[in-house]
């Protein structure tokens, strides 16, 4: 049954070209809106938080700052809607899900930039 189920994610899924960041980079997703008939493009710019899940399941997690107030959203990585993903920059941080970063206030909340 799992190899059945292995099968199904691995060839019937629609592979999107995604580029590779993790938790502490900088994205930008770039999504489609259905309003009534009309459709438009958004955008949502800021940190990942965490990644989790695997294939066809797997999900992530962005938090930006609007004013005051904290948003985060959560994005599945198949989602139809998703148009593309940029890698703004990446971050140097030590843990794989940060969620320590909620907390974080002023410079303390700027993650510093890994260089290649």
């Amino acid at each position: 049954m799992a190899s059945l189920l292995d099968f199904v994610n691995n060839e019937l899924t629609a592979k999107k070209d995604f580029p590779v960041f993790g938790a502490g980079d900088t994205i930008t997703v770039y999504y489609e809106i259905k309003e009534g008939e009309k459709t438009r493009t958004q955008f949502f710019k800021g940190v990942v938080i965490q990644r989790r899940g695997t294939g066809a399941t797997e999900t992530f997690t962005i938090r930006k700052m609007s004013g005051a107030v904290g948003v985060e959203r959560i994005f599945p990585i198949n989602m139809p809607a998703l148009q593309k993903i940029e890698l703004n920059q990446r971050g140097k941080v030590r843990r794989a899900r940060i969620f320590y970063f909620r907390d974080l206030t002023g410079k303390k909340a700027k993650i510093k930039e890994r260089r290649r």
